[in-house]
């Protein structure tokens, strides 16, 4: 299939680009790398009057390492964030998740922060951000705010972005002393979505425990230091509770197992 007819606009500044998201409000989408959007156009999922192309605005294509985070602009590519020589001292769980991220010519295009925006449950880099306690930043004609990701992930394609709101900045936390990171995960073949996803965070407060491509939306729970029974009776609590879904692709029971199963050796990962 072929999308409907849209208009197009190519800004050459952030400024630009939020002033015609204004203009445009539910009519008009960010087109970054467009790995996500042009499927879900092809098959006229989404219908919208005007794409807005971001990929060549020089002020939202950076890779930028702070005190505290690792800042992501809207452009930049996961290639660039991928390859870049840091990385896995600078965020190592970030470093383990790109090889499960679809074939590396998905990644040369594709960015982070439209997998962010398009808040798939089963994508990865919304999964690590959950998990690493990131933020989201936004920016909009009326301003900027920053949103936890603990709450901009709120059901399957949906986020606490406003309309008229980029998503202009992903902010991965560096890596912490003592704390140790393990990415997990299980699809029916490399390339495949995620039919299940797992990052752990082992440190000195505890465990923390992101689940992705089970429920609706990626999940995490935290506990404090856990070993044995202990542990294996928590991550089937938290398998339990999450809505997994069930359809062709494999059983909600199967995602509960894979849950339990990649927890368990993620977080023995990350322990050692």
């Amino acid at each position: 299939m072929k999308p409907q007819a849209f208009d197009y606009a190519r800004p050459d500044s952030a400024d630009e680009a939020v002033a015609l998201l204004a203009e445009g409000g539910d009519d008009a989408r960010i087109l970054a790398g467009g790995q996500s959007l042009m499927a879900v156009l092809n098959l006229r999922l989404a219908q919208p009057g005007m794409l807005i192309d971001i990929s060549r605005v020089p002020d939202l294509n950076y890779v930028r390492a702070g005190a505290t985070h690792l800042a992501i602009g809207a452009a930049a590519t996961q290639g660039a964030v991928e390859w870049r020589a840091q990385l896995a001292a600078e965020v190592p769980l970030l470093a383990q998740a790109f090889p499960h991220i679809s074939h590396f010519q998905i990644r040369n295009r594709g960015t982070v922060c439209g997998s962010i925006a398009h808040a798939d449950p089963s994508a990865e880099l919304p999964l690590a951000l959950l998990a690493l306690q990131g933020e989201v930043a936004l920016r909009s004609r009326r301003g900027r705010r920053v949103v936890a990701a603990a709450d901009f992930f709120q059901g399957m394609l949906m986020t606490a972005r406003s309309a008229d709101e980029l998503v202009e900045e992903a902010r991965y936390p560096l890596a912490r002393p003592g704390e140790r990171y393990a990415f997990e995960e299980f699809s029916g073949r490399h390339g495949d979505f995620a039919l299940c996803a797992v990052a752990a965070v082992v440190g000195p407060d505890g465990i923390r425990l992101a689940v992705g491509g089970v429920s609706d939306r990626p999940r995490v729970r935290a506990w404090p230091h856990l070993a044995g029974a202990d542990l294996e009776h928590a991550i089937n609590d938290f398998a339990w509770e999450l809505e997994a879904k069930d359809d062709h692709h494999a059983s909600a029971k199967f995602r509960r197992q894979l849950v339990r199963h990649l927890g368990a050796t993620a977080i023995r990962r990350a322990s050692t």
